[in-house]
């Protein structure tokens, strides 16, 4: 029983204790693992004790001797302890258990079976493990239960552990693609008055010194904008944002998202970096530009094609959106595919359901969704020659989609005329619906230039990592066990 075992633990820790404390704030340590075994022939040959820590994995009593593996953060050395030359011998075998961090001090060895190790002459614990590490896979084949235990996921999986090293690569390679184009990086405030910049639920907080509620940001969009006004011509952030909507494989209600803005620049500059960016950072952090996901080879290497919103939502449900004005109609048709849409959507939201029903996860291959409904994108620029579309585009891959981006609306009065068809929405009880914001179109009313915007989040890794989002971040959120 995991009680028992707990105890008997606590019965050595308190008996080590009685000699030395088992929590030492400092340790010695002259090399890493993956430094000994490196440098091992070298290390051999000058003969001098070196001092290494590490967790113990293994511990294998042979009477007088005792095989333990030691693991850091670089990677695994055997020990070997033997009784000539360490005195305390069986009170370490009577007080350290696997799971436990020890400091060892020896020399390096090769064992009989040619084993690169370290002859220990001493070793000290420097923090008691009080419960059972899992072995590897044992016991920790349940999903839900890696997630809720994630540090012990990390422990004994080490193909977890690599994953977010190639997440760290990821934003780090994204970041210095930018950087490298002049973007300037940014920091803007998470709480809101009004959360803007996209069709989401917010989140609600108080702010008890100023006795007022604010939202959680779920978007970067705005603020960026301004900075645009203010005098910017190239910004981007890489921060959380916060949205309250459902759990399942592409969806989190916090995540990390990335947004860019380029003054004098249209959605076909953006489309032509992005492109360019998704490329390099997908051949650097998983070294080829062909992934896997759910199945379904994904290959990011060739020209990416342009596919017409119109054209691709004709030909996957049979509806000419050119023609199909009224919402009422769009109902009619909806029930026809064989859906239940909710009552009360306004026209974008509708034609934005029946898309994501029947035209997204048509869409494997890498390609630009292009030129969309008005209705669906209320912070994009209409076209001139067909003002009932908007310069928008999104990145679509294996069925989902990964990054939007549009030429930006920078006409205040068009911007105030969406925000309130918006707002109706909201009243007829759409609570995705955008706020209208006073603040930012004060602010568009300054002047803003014409400028084009990107956003894309984590889904991204998660898909090119073959994983459900929740999987690929280190701390999902979940509900109690009770």
């Amino acid at each position: 029983m995991l009680e028992d075992i707990i105890a008997e633990r606590r019965h050595k820790l308190e008996r080590y204790r009685k000699t030395a404390n088992p929590y030492p704030a400092t340790v010695a340590r002259s090399f890493s693992l993956q430094e000994v075994k490196k440098n091992f022939a070298l290390l051999s040959k000058k003969k001098k004790s070196i001092t290494v820590v590490g967790r113990i994995r293994a511990w294998r009593d042979q009477g007088k001797i005792v095989f333990s593996d030691i693991e850091d953060g670089t990677g695994t050395v055997q020990l070997v302890i033997d009784r000539e030359r360490v005195k305390n011998m069986e009170f370490i075998k009577a007080t350290f258990d696997s799971g436990d961090f020890i400091e060892a001090k020896g020399t390096p060895y090769v064992t009989k079976r040619g084993e690169k190790s370290l002859l220990v002459s001493s070793v000290r614990l420097i923090a008691k493990s009080l419960r059972p590490v899992p072995q590897s896979w044992y016991g920790l084949e349940d999903v839900e239960t890696r997630l809720r235990r994630r540090y012990l996921d990390l422990l004994v999986h080490s193909a977890a552990r690599e994953l977010f090293v190639k997440k760290n690569l990821f934003w780090k390679t994204l970041r210095g693609i930018l950087e490298a184009e002049q973007f300037l990086e940014v920091e803007t405030p998470v709480l809101e008055a009004i959360p803007g910049g996209a069709e989401a639920e917010p989140f609600v907080t108080h702010h008890n010194a100023l006795d007022t509620d604010y939202y959680l940001r779920i978007s970067l969009e705005l603020p960026l904008k301004k900075l645009l006004v203010g005098g910017y011509e190239k910004v981007f952030e890489i921060g959380r944002i916060f949205r309250n909507e459902g759990i399942d494989r592409e969806h989190l209600q916090d995540y990390t998202q990335m947004e860019c803005y380029w003054a004098y620049a249209d959605y076909e500059d953006m489309m032509r970096l992005v492109e360019k960016m998704y490329k390099a950072v997908i051949k650097k952090t998983f070294g080829r530009l062909e992934t896997t996901y759910m199945g379904d080879t994904i290959k990011w290497g060739k020209k990416w094609p342009k596919v017409d919103y119109y054209a691709v939502f004709k030909k996957e449900t049979g509806i000419d959106l050119e023609k199909t004005i009224l919402v009422a109609d769009l109902y009619q048709s909806a029930k026809k595919l064989g859906l239940k849409p909710e009552v009360g959507l306004g026209r974008g939201k509708l034609i934005d359901f029946i898309y994501k029903k029947f035209v997204r996860p048509k869409l494997i291959t890498p390609c630009f969704l292009i030129n969309p409904p008005a209705d669906v994108e209320p912070l994009a620029k209409r076209i001139e020659k067909n003002p009932n579309r908007v310069e928008r585009f999104q990145v679509l891959a294996a069925g989902t989609e990964l990054g939007k981006g549009f030429s930006e609306l920078n006409d205040p009065l068009d911007q105030r005329a969406r925000f309130e068809e918006q707002m109706k929405l909201r009243a007829a009880g759409d609570k995705e619906a955008q706020m209208l914001d006073e603040d930012f179109l004060e602010a568009l009313e300054y002047g803003m230039p014409p400028a084009a915007g990107f956003g894309m989040s984590e889904r991204l890794f998660a898909v090119l990592a073959d994983k459900p989002v929740r999987e690929a971040v280190f701390f999902p959120l979940m509900k109690d066990e009770k």
